[in-house]
């Protein structure tokens, strides 16, 4: 899509020019190494607990030091999310998902907060907390780039209460890195991105998984306002011509063999 939109854009130019060669106006003709550059990177960082006084530490910990902290450090939109349990996965999590301008503002992130005094004041009960009462079982971190055709993050437009939201977040698998660049050209070039927006998913990102424990992977995440609209927005979407159409190609055969699903909401002091 991305490489047809700018290919309409070369040819609407060639021609004005031909039709006003005396014209001395310059347009700014986006490329693909601009799209390129302007691609965020995030983080998904995944708290995992055993008990109340955990959950409560973090909370507070996330809530008081580590968004403001990082808001000083030009992050602007931080997601705080937490895990929907069932009855196959217990385990009660936080996560959080951090977007960022490049590699170099993720690798020095940590080293900037630990010199902010207000941060490591406000966040000390977690900074400090004893080797046998962690404020968490372990921490998962998963690094992403974002896709060409949606290069930021976005904030979705959604109207329901908070604890009815989903956000849905996913994880598709590939079995060989062939196969996993062939899904991510489905979702850009082929259009997957495009019928997702058509069909009012609210997409927060797309993303490519650059380090995590199940690659090769892309991840992204889509929103509905509560249970009932996203099982009619994943109907509309199976159900839709496009869909169909798309599945039906051979080129994108067997590009996927495993996919998790993850139902998350998001906490009153998330910006998402």
């Amino acid at each position: 899509m991305k490489f047809i939109k700018l290919l309409m854009l070369s040819i609407t130019v060639a021609l004005a020019s031909c039709e006003n060669p005396k014209s001395e106006t310059k347009d700014t003709v986006e490329t693909p190494e601009t799209v390129q550059d302007e691609r965020e990177f995030y983080q998904i960082k995944i708290y995992s607990f055993s008990s109340e006084d955990q959950i409560v530490t973090v909370d507070n910990y996330l809530k008081n030091a580590f968004i403001p902290a990082v808001k000083k450090q030009g992050i602007d939109k931080v997601g705080v999310f937490k895990f929907r349990t069932n009855a196959t996965d217990t385990v009660q999590k936080t996560y959080v998902l951090l977007p960022f301008k490049s590699l170099e503002q993720f690798k020095t992130l940590d080293t900037k907060l630990l010199e902010d005094g207000e941060y490591t004041s406000a966040g000390s009960d977690y900074i400090n907390a004893n080797y046998d009462n962690p404020p968490y079982d372990h921490i998962e971190s998963i690094v992403l780039k974002a896709f060409t055709d949606m290069p930021i993050m976005q904030v979705p437009n959604l109207n329901g209460p908070r604890e009815d939201r989903i956000y849905e977040l996913r994880s598709y698998e590939s079995p060989t890195e062939k196969y996993y660049r062939n899904k991510v050209d489905m979702f850009n070039a082929g259009g997957e991105i495009l019928l997702f927006d058509q069909l009012d998913f609210n997409a927060v990102f797309y993303g490519e998984v650059l380090s995590g424990p199940k690659m090769p992977n892309l991840m992204y995440m889509t929103t509905h306002d509560n249970m009932a609209s996203r099982e009619k927005n994943w109907e509309a979407f199976v159900d839709s011509p496009e869909w169909k159409e798309l599945i039906a190609m051979p080129k994108y055969e067997n590009n996927v063999n495993h996919a998790d699903i993850w139902f998350l909401y998001p906490t009153e002091y998330s910006d998402y």
